[in-house]
């Protein structure tokens, strides 16, 4: 099966659980407007690329999909929340996402924070209620992992170093190391979750885990290079959202310029190919994730 087929296939299989999810919300008295602006912010489409990355780790140590479906919907919930929030006036003011209204022009900014608090504790809610691991230290490893990666040490931290760059001129000058930490908390702690995810629920060897650990670094630090390059040069009716937006923004290209940016992202592409050597050619679909990541148009 080609990637984009796999890629589709698991997008298919995460948005009928998160829609069941959703489902459930409302039939327990969640109040309708709260539970329309979380489908709004997460049945939109997206690439569900975090989520694949969870069932493609698990079929590594041949575990089925639906081993794994219920940790992929918990990051893709975490990822659509930060979604929600970074779209808020008081961050990224962002009126389009995925070529539609953002949740706080739909609905309000009110309840668009709301939605992004119900939505990262609903994740921690399926993630701790997973059926498919019978091993109580699975779902404790699970839960932690998620946590770390969402946090102040992770996606809300680097969140905080970006808006603290963009808004407050700090540092004033941004060096690579501090774009790479950056951009290792804001994307890439979340990604290296979504790949180790599955050895975690297969309760893998910790050379396998560390592996998956270090492809995911490399693929983290890729994607957000090559967002900041399709701000810089996409076109916002393929990418999806507004383009041009992140000029005050710590990014590497600013730092060391695009062709510098573009040679880094070949690079990370490579490290991230060469930590899946031990897995041979059943990570073949990973390795085509990095190829996806850095290529992209939106």
């Amino acid at each position: 099966m080609a990637f984009s087929q796999r890629l589709a296939a698991a997008a298919g299989l995460v948005e009928t659980k998160l829609a069941a999810l959703l489902d459930a919300e409302s039939a327990g008295g969640a109040p309708p407007r709260l539970v329309e602006a979380m489908r709004h912010g997460t049945l939109s489409g997206g690439k569900r690329l975090r989520p694949m990355l969870v069932l493609e780790g698990a079929a590594l140590f041949g575990l089925k999909p639906e081993a794994a479906l219920d940790a992929a919907a918990a990051v893709e919930l975490v990822h659509c929340y930060s979604l929600i929030h970074d779209d808020l006036p008081a961050m990224d003011n962002d009126d389009v996402r995925r070529g539609r209204p953002t949740v706080h022009k739909a609905f309000g900014e009110w309840t668009a924070i709301l939605a992004g608090d119900a939505l990262l504790t609903l994740a921690f809610d399926t993630l701790a209620g997973a059926s498919a691991a019978a091993d109580p230290t699975v779902t404790a490893a699970l839960v932690l992992g998620l946590a770390r990666a969402s946090g102040a040490r992770g996606m809300a931290g680097g969140q905080c170093l970006d808006l603290e760059a963009e808004k407050l001129g700090q540092p004033a000058r941004p060096t690579a190391a501090h774009i790479e930490r950056l951009q290792a908390m804001k994307t890439g702690a979340l990604l290296v979750f979504s790949c180790e995810a599955g050895a975690i629920l297969a309760n893998a060897p910790a050379e396998a885990r560390q592996a998956l650990a270090t492809y995911g670094q490399r693929l983290g630090v890729a994607f957000q290079v090559a967002d900041d390059l399709l701000d810089l040069e996409g076109d916002a009716s393929t990418v999806g959202k507004a383009v041009g937006k992140d000029t005050a923004k710590a990014t590497l290209h600013a730092a060391d310029g695009v062709e510098a940016a573009k040679a880094h992202l070949a690079a990370l592409e490579a490290d991230a190919v060469a930590a899946l050597a031990p897995f041979g050619a059943a990570a073949d679909t990973l390795r085509e994730a990095a190829g996806f990541v850095i290529r992209r148009e939106k």
